[in-house]
């Protein structure tokens, strides 16, 4: 073999060797076994499935994790051989594309693996075997789409109990399945607020510990993990909102470490009259769009914060929140192709940077915008979005692992 072509050391397997090596590593990972032979990945399949404890000996504080979920014991599992690691990227596509049946697929693949051993030891050629399969494929679903029964027009009650009993066949084998009702509902209400779209990043899920899984609930709207600047309105209604990503401090010689060489301790007193002159124009630039909502993707320190509160308007600060990055890959302004952040999308605004142009800035817009108490915790809450379909599932446990699998209904 050409040194070009494989390092020096590398090992080459090539027919019924590695023929083999494909069927053990990918059966082994359908049926890990411990050392008493009860099958550690089978045990999770189905409603009866056990839930299994991962800790992690990689990491300096020996993470543990509590689980049944296939895709999640697969992305623990250290695999080198080549075969294994296609059925668990078959586990991991299903996991992104259903959210659902990775176990089932690696138990799956495993057996047909199982049973196509056993063709290939009595001298079937592979291709045939796997001519066999994409007739059998094709048979299954041919049968499926006959026994299939769709409620999705005449009757939407008969639809949504469809939903319902649907979700908590998936919901039988995670930890929320004392809940499945519960939760079952949820899912199906937040994903029938969609209206037909496919795009689930409308659907946002906040984690809060504490409480016990029943008192997780769906919140209309949009509700961002933030607080609300000191002294300002705590209930805005109709919002005209600006969302900005823009610095709310001008003192660059503080946040940049620079040093400044003065005569007199009264040269420092007027660089910093200037600044706050200079961020207070700015302040007032930004009011005079109209609005009573700022929210910016950076911080707003005091002193403008304190200018926004004498002008009635609500300030957010640092809203580069969890799933920004989730719909900017995907979501784009119609005019321009660029990526949109979840907030804008749902009010219906475009990030302003420069604030000298009131009459070429979008603003989002909402019926109201207020503060509520989750547990301990102070969450703002969007309601009447011009995007119809938002909605924010809070979920509620009695610690992080609890909340950790409630998540996965997502």
């Amino acid at each position: 073999m050409n040194d070009g072509i494989i390092n020096e050391g590398a090992g080459i397997e090539k027919g019924e060797n590695a023929r083999m090596a494909s069927f053990v590593g990918a059966i082994a990972i359908a049926d890990l076994t411990m050392s008493y032979q009860e099958s550690i990945f089978r045990s999770t399949l189905g409603p009866k499935g056990m839930d299994k404890i991962l800790q992690s000996v990689s990491s300096s504080d020996n993470k543990i994790e509590v689980t049944n979920d296939g895709a999640t014991i697969l992305r623990s599992v250290h695999i080198d051989n080549a075969a294994a690691k296609v059925l668990v990227d078959i586990a991991k596509t299903q996991d992104e594309e259903v959210g659902d049946g990775t176990t089932s697929v690696a138990v799956l693949c495993g057996e047909l693996l199982r049973e196509a051993e056993k063709l290939i030891d009595a001298r079937v050629h592979p291709q045939t075997i796997a001519a066999g399969w994409r007739l059998a494929v094709r048979l299954a679903r041919s049968e499926l789409e006959n026994a299939a029964v769709s409620n999705a027009e005449g009757d939407p009650g008969a639809f949504r109990k469809d939903l319902i009993e649907i979700a908590q066949t998936t919901l039988s084998s995670k930890l929320v399945v004392y809940e499945k009702e519960h939760f079952a509902k949820l899912a199906v209400d937040a994903v029938l607020r969609l209206r037909g779209s496919e795009n689930l990043d409308y659907v946002q899920l906040i984690k809060k510990p504490g409480g016990s899984l029943r008192d997780s609930y769906l919140a209309e709207g949009f509700v961002l993990d933030k607080k609300i600047g000191i002294g300002q309105p705590r209930r805005v209604e109709n919002a005209k909102v600006m969302v900005a990503n823009t610095a709310m401090d001008s003192d660059k010689i503080k946040i940049y470490g620079a040093r400044v060489k003065v005569a007199s301790l009264a040269k420092v007193a007027e660089i910093e009259v200037a600044e706050k002159e200079k961020m207070a124009a700015k302040c007032i630039r930004i009011c005079d769009h109209g609005i009573n909502v700022f929210i910016n993707r950076q911080l707003i320190y005091n002193y403008p914060e304190e200018i926004f509160a004498k002008h009635g308007v609500m300030a957010i600060e640092h809203a580069d929140f969890e799933g920004v990055e989730r719909l900017a890959a995907r979501a784009s302004v119609s005019n321009g192709n660029h990526p949109k952040c979840i907030l804008q999308a749902v009010l219906g605004a475009e990030i302003c940077s420069t604030f000298d142009q009131p009459e070429l800035a979008t603003l989002g817009t909402c019926d109201l915008i207020d503060e509520i108490m989750v547990g301990e915790d102070k969450l703002v809450r969007f309601s009447g979005c011009k995007s119809g379909e938002a909605c924010t599932i809070v979920l509620r446990g009695a610690s992080t692992h609890v909340l950790d699998e409630a998540e996965s209904i997502h």
